[in-house]
C-alpha cells in the first residue's frame, strides 16, 4: 500500500484522538527538531526504532503536524462493507420502534448471506450504529420536541433597555409555612423580572393555584412606585413575556394590556428556553434564600420546623431582593441589576394614579341594576344616597375580591359613588369569606334536614315489605323448563 492509498487530514480537521497521536510522535522527534540532537539519540529516548523515527520525520517535514496523525484509508469503508449493506444498517438504526444492536445484527446477517455479501461482525454493526449522528437519532426515535430541547440553537435575547421587556412566571416554593388557620401549606411565588437588567419589578406570595388576581397583584406592585426607596424599579413595560397559563391568557389581562398600552408576548408551548432568566432567579431563591428559612423542604421533607406566616415570607423575600440580589454583580451583565436598571437615568412610564391602576388590575367589573334597597352582590346589599336617583338603571360595579365591604359604582362609564355594605361597614370581607360562609350555611341546612328526617323515621313505623302477587308466586301453566342445566339440582 503506497502513500497515495492514505488520506492525511489537515491539522485543523484532526480528531482529538488523531491530535493526541500526532503530539506524542512530535514529542519523540522534538529533541532532534528543536535541540539539534541526533535522530538516533531521539529515537532511543522515545523507545522507537530509527526506521520509524525516519519515517515520522519525513512525514513531519512534508505535511507538518498533520503528517504525524494516524492515517485514514481512503478505501476503508469500501473494504469493510458494501454501500447497500451500510445503508440498511443505518436505516434500521433509525427505524421505529428502536431495535437493539443484536437484533439488527441478526437481521443484516441474514440479508448479507442471501445477497452473497460479507457477513459483518457484531462489533462492526455496533460501531456503525454508534457512529450515527445523535441529533438524527433523537429526532427519529424521540420526536421533534426532544430534538428541539437538546440540539436546536436558541436565541438568548436581551432587551435593549430597562422596562422594554418584562417576564412574569409562577413557581411553587420548596418551603412549608403556616396558613391563616395555622396549618402547614406550600406557598406559590409570582415574580415579574426586567429582562434587560435582571432587576425584580414585583412579587406576590400566595396559597393555592395561580390565578389572575395573584398575577394582577404582582403586576400592581411591579408597575407602581414602591414604598421603599431602595427598590426603585417601577413603570409600565413595552412588552410582557409570559407562558400560556390560564391566568396569563385571560381577557382581563388583555384589557389591562390594551389600557396601559403594553404588548403581551407568549412563549412557545412546551418550550421554556425563552424564560431562562426568570427560571434562573427561581433557582437562585431555592438555593440561597430558602435553605436559610424555617420549613425548607429537601426531597419533600422539612429540614426544620415551619414557623413563617405568608406576610413574614413576603418580608423575607423582599429583604433578600433589596439587600442581596439587586446589589450583587450579575455574572451575565457584569453589573448589579439595580445599576443596570437605572442606567444613565430615565423616567419610567407610569399610570395617572394608583386608583386608576387598581381599577384596571385589581377591580373586577360586573353589570348590575340599582334596586330600591340598593345593589345586591354576592349575598350582600350595598347602599349610597347618590343611587337614589338611579333606581332601575343599569350600572357597572367594580370590586376588589380581597375586600367586599365596599364596591365602586359606574354609570355610563362615569364614576358614580362608593357603595358600602352596612352589615360589614368598617370590616374587611373577602370573596373567600363569602364563599366559606355559603358552604357553612349549606352544611348547616343539610344537618337540619337530616335531623328532621331522622325524627320522622323515629315516629312512623317502617313500611312492610311488599308481598308478591299470587300469579308471580305460581309458575305459569305450560311454561317450559330451561334446557341448559347449570347446577346438579336441575336434575332433581
Amino acid at each position: 500500500m503506497t502513500q497515495s492509498d492514505k488520506t492525511k487530514p489537515p491539522a485543523t480537521a484532526l480528531s482529538e484522538e488523531q491530535r493526541q497521536v500526532a503530539m506524542e510522535r512530535f514529542e519523540a522527534l522534538r529533541p532532534h527538531i528543536e535541540d539539534d540532537a541526533s535522530l538516533a539519540h531521539a529515537a532511543r529516548q522515545a523507545g522507537i526504532s530509527i526506521r520509524t523515527a525516519e519515517r515520522w520525520l519525513a512525514r513531519y517535514r512534508q505535511s507538518g503536524l498533520a503528517g504525524l496523525a494516524r492515517s485514514i484509508r481512503s478505501d476503508a469503508e469500501a473494504r469493510r462493507l458494501p454501500d447497500d449493506l451500510l445503508t440498511v444498517i443505518e436505516g434500521m438504526g433509525l427505524k421505529k420502534p428502536r431495535a437493539s444492536a443484536a437484533a439488527i445484527h441478526r437481521r443484516v446477517s441474514s440479508l448479507a448471506k442471501s445477497q452473497g455479501w460479507t457477513i459483518p461482525s457484531y462489533s462492526t454493526v455496533y460501531a456503525i450504529l454508534a457512529d450515527l449522528d445523535p441529533a438524527m437519532v433523537t429526532l427519529a426515535h424521540e420526536g421533534a420536541s426532544a430534538f428541539r430541547n437538546r440540539y436546536e440553537l436558541i436565541h438568548r435575547h436581551r432587551a435593549d433597555s430597562a422596562n422594554a421587556i418584562w417576564q412574569a412566571d409562577h413557581t411553587m416554593l420548596d418551603l412549608l409555612i403556616l396558613d391563616q388557620r395555622g396549618k402547614l401549606a406550600r406557598p406559590w411565588l409570582t415574580t415579574v423580572i426586567d429582562d434587560y437588567s435582571r432587576a425584580i419589578a414585583g412579587i406576590m406570595v400566595f396559597f393555592g393555584a395561580p390565578s389572575i388576581l395573584n398575577t394582577s397583584l404582582a403586576l400592581r406592585q411591579a408597575i407602581w412606585r414602591k414604598g421603599d426607596a431602595a427598590w426603585p424599579v417601577c413603570g409600565i413595560p413595552d412588552v410582557l413575556y409570559v407562558d400560556h397559563g390560564s391566568d396569563f391568557t385571560s381577557k382581563h389581562l388583555d384589557h389591562v394590556a390594551a389600557s396601559l398600552r403594553f404588548r403581551i408576548v407568549y412563549s412557545a408551548v412546551a418550550r421554556p428556553q425563552g424564560r431562562g432568566k426568570i427560571e434562573r432567579l427561581f433557582g437562585t431563591l431555592n438555593t440561597e434564600l430558602l435553605p436559610e428559612l424555617p420549613g425548607h423542604l429537601v426531597k419533600g421533607k422539612p429540614t426544620s420546623a415551619p414557623k413563617l406566616s405568608l406576610a413574614e415570607l413576603d418580608a423575607a423575600i423582599t429583604r433578600y431582593l433589596i439587600g442581596t440580589y439587586h446589589s450583587r454583580v450579575h455574572s451575565e451583565i457584569d453589573e448589579t441589576p439595580l445599576d443596570a436598571w437605572r442606567g444613565k437615568g430615565f423616567l419610567p412610564r407610569l399610570p395617572e394614579s394608583l386608583e386608576e391602576l387598581d381599577l384596571l388590575l385589581v377591580m373586577h367589573a360586573k353589570p348590575r341594576t340599582v334596586q330600591r334597597d340598593g345593589i345586591r352582590f354576592q349575598g350582600l346589599r350595598y347602599q349610597h344616597p347618590t343611587m337614589a336617583g338611579y333606581v332601575g338603571d343599569a350600572v357597572t360595579i367594580r370590586y376588589d375580591p380581597r375586600d367586599l365591604s365596599e364596591i365602586r359604582v359606574f354609570y355610563r362609564n362615569e364614576f358614580l359613588c362608593r357603595a358600602v355594605s352596612d352589615e360589614h361597614a368598617g370590616e374587611v370581607v373577602t370573596l373567600k369569606d363569602i364563599q366559606a360562609a355559603r358552604r357553612l350555611h349549606r352544611r348547616s341546612l343539610r344537618t337540619t334536614i337530616n335531623e328532621r328526617v331522622a325524627r320522622v323515621v323515629d315516629f312512623l313505623p317502617a313500611p312492610a315489605p311488599a308481598k308478591p302477587h299470587a300469579e308471580e308466586r305460581q309458575p305459569k301453566q305450560g311454561a317450559r323448563r330451561p334446557k341448559l342445566r347449570l347446577y346438579q339440582e336441575d336434575d332433581k
